[in-house]
């Protein structure tokens, strides 16, 4: 057993003592200021380059670092590392899992050689590493990262992402079953300059490599992935979203969550709207006559803000009160900047990153040494084209009003990032500014998850593709078809929460950005609840759309019906529109049939045959019970 002070209270396996005994020298970190110190202990000139000699290439530069009046700065030589791959994941055990196995990709299995070579590599180098647990309350597991010293920056990162238990104060022992090892010029080494993020799920251990230094793919998703699988195994979910608590000038409150895919507008619902210089809001403009349709809101509603991209919806924290119940399943946010593009844009996030009250970790933000990192000021992945990716990470405990015990939901949103629709090009933008969905569809568009149009987060091809069950099936390990069951149990568990879809981007032929989302939330809050009678709601054009606003008042101003139904926008029409439709029923219909297997709740095989059969909307409210989407008077 290792005889050091700083590994107080802790059990490590034997291997991880062998590592640390024979590793030149090794850090543990028991607070951040101490990785923010090793992230630029080395800088010269103010930068500290985290470099690697890869064989028959030389050095290889993988990150710039420097630091920072409000943290640290990094950067990626690289612009394939300035976002997440979605092909990263690969499995290395046994269990069930529907993703990629690493031996199907390179044709041995991980502990023949990479594993053993991954540790020799780590044995060689100096180390930083942490102990922390993964979600809120002790309701995660304990693990610990491995990681370079020299890369201290990344551990950086997943400190403020996950905590740093200082074992030293704990009285019990400290038993790590989750572990992280970061190694980063296998990339070059071993996989092609690819990201590769390796899981390995034992029974009483999970280990996660991962061979690159973004942390989206790992500290962040990885982790995510932890979380998902001890979900699988207890019955609950860790959801992809961000949960606020929204007060209207009148004191009525509301509380609403927002699902989606990466860029599917789930920070975006925990802002304020943004205005332009005169106060008034810019809802949208129309891309073919370049026409203006702006909002009179004087007094937008208080947020009070729970999570920004996980929730845990542990079964301890349920209330049993036809509601879901979720908690922030991380101690930090990592909030993509992208649309904040000059400064005032959302001045609450740049004033809260600007001058902090602890250090921040900014990426793909152009920042010099000692300067002050601004979050309008984007690195360029190219001249003249901006990183689409520029990403800060904020300790919630910083953030204003932020909620710290378990939320209830009333609302679940569930965000869509869609192209411009027009005669000319119909597209699957046919989506209004909200639409009203029975439970059924509500599942239905998690089991989809649409990663939608112009994705800033990660590295796609073009054209619609899907995120998959619940919009986080990226960084789940197992069965696809297990993760839609307890989607559906939670669904079918909450019978009083309320479901809608909303559009980000466009509507139709107008280009509206993330207005929608704030629009919808002033809009039900404002209604204290309250829900739509048959005057104002009917069945959308289209069904997998739901239901429909006939009308929409805000502040007593008049939302246009041509944003609520886009057919009736001059630009598109019925035939563009329905041309929109059946290119989103076909990519339903190709994404759902991959669960039609052995195993999927009765339910969930009559909603998704329902689908198949392009059931009408009120079809798809008889299949779940609950209370009623149209209120009598």
């Amino acid at each position: 057993m290792l005889k050091d002070k700083n590994l107080k209270n802790v059990e490590l396996p034997e291997e991880v003592e062998e590592l640390l005994q024979a590793c030149p020298k090794y850090t543990v970190a028991h607070n951040e200021q101490q990785l923010v110190e090793l992230s630029v202990r080395d800088a010269q000139n103010g930068c500290q380059e985290v470099k690697y000699e890869i064989p028959e290439k030389g050095e290889v530069v993988e990150a710039v670092v420097c630091k920072v009046r409000n943290g640290i700065s990094a950067n990626y030589p690289d612009p394939y590392m300035r976002r997440r791959d979605p092909n990263c994941m690969l499995i290395a055990d046994e269990k069930a899992t529907d993703k990629e196995r690493y031996e199907d990709r390179f044709d041995e299995k991980f502990e023949k050689n990479m594993r053993s070579e991954t540790f020799e590599w780590l044995k060689k180098q100096e180390l930083a590493l942490f102990f922390f647990e993964t979600g809120p309350n002790g309701l995660g597991v304990r693990a610990m990262a491995v990681v370079p010293a020299n890369a201290a920056f990344f551990a950086f990162g997943l400190s403020l992402l996950q905590g740093i238990v200082d074992t030293r104060k704990r009285d019990e022992l400290f038993k790590p079953s989750s572990f992280i090892y970061i190694a980063p010029p296998f990339r070059h080494t071993h996989f092609g300059g690819e990201q590769v993020v390796v899981h390995r799920r034992l029974d009483n251990k999970y280990e996660m490599f991962a061979y690159n230094l973004y942390p989206g793919p790992s500290a962040k998703k990885g982790v995510y992935g932890m979380l998902i699988n001890q979900g699988e195994k207890e019955e609950w979910v860790t959801l992809h979203c961000s949960a606020v608590q929204v007060v209207t000038p009148y004191g009525n409150t509301v509380n609403i969550s927002h699902e989606g895919a990466s860029g599917g507008g789930k920070s975006e619902m925990l802002e304020d709207m943004h205005r332009e210089r005169s106060g008034r809001l810019l809802f949208g403009k129309n891309l073919m006559t370049d026409e203006k349709f702006h909002i009179t809101l004087p007094q937008g509603c208080g947020l009070r803000p729970m999570t920004d991209d996980m929730a845990i919806c542990h079964n301890s924290l349920q209330k049993n009160n036809g509601k879901l119940t979720l908690m922030d399943a991380e101690n930090s946010w990592f909030v993509r900047v992208d649309h904040i593009n000059k400064y005032g844009t959302e001045p609450n996030l740049e004033s809260i990153t600007a001058d902090p009250d602890k250090p921040l970790l900014f990426l793909n933000i152009d920042a010099a040494p000692n300067s002050t990192a601004l979050i309008w000021e984007h690195i360029e992945d190219e001249p003249d084209k901006p990183c689409p990716n520029p990403r800060v990470t904020i300790p919630r405990d910083i953030i204003p009003d932020v909620l710290k015990e378990p939320l209830s939901i009333d609302v679940r949103s569930f965000g869509v990032r869609v192209p411009p629709c027009t005669k000319e090009n119909p597209t699957y933008g046919i989506l209004g500014l909200f639409h009203v969905l029975p439970p059924a569809l509500a599942w239905l568009w998690r089991l989809v998850a649409p990663r939608g149009h112009g994705n800033p987060s990660i590295i796609t091809g073009d054209g619609m593709s899907s995120e998959g069950v619940g919009s986080y099936w990226p960084f789940a390990t197992g069965k696809k078809v297990d993760q839609a069951n307890l989607l559906l149990d939670q669904i079918i568990d909450t019978p009083k929460v309320k479901y809608i879809l909303v559009p980000n981007q466009h509507i139709g032929a107008w280009k509206v950005g993330f207005m929608p989302e704030w629009i919808t939330r002033e809009y039900l809050a404002r209604r204290g609840g309250a829900w739509f009678t048959e005057n104002q709601l009917r069945p959308a054009r289209m069904p997998l759309l739901g239901y429909s606003l006939q009308e929409l008042l805000v502040e007593g101003q008049n939302i246009e019906r041509e944003f609520l139904q886009v057919h009736r926008q001059p630009e598109v029409g019925q035939k563009a529109y329905d041309i929109g439709g059946k290119i989103l029923s076909d990519f339903f219909k190709k994404c759902i049939k991959e669960y039609l297997e052995p195993g999927l709740n009765p339910i969930g095989k009559k909603i998704i045959e329902t689908a198949l059969n392009d059931g009408s909307v009120e079809a798809y409210s008889d299949l779940i019970e609950g209370e009623p989407i149209i209120r009598e008077i």
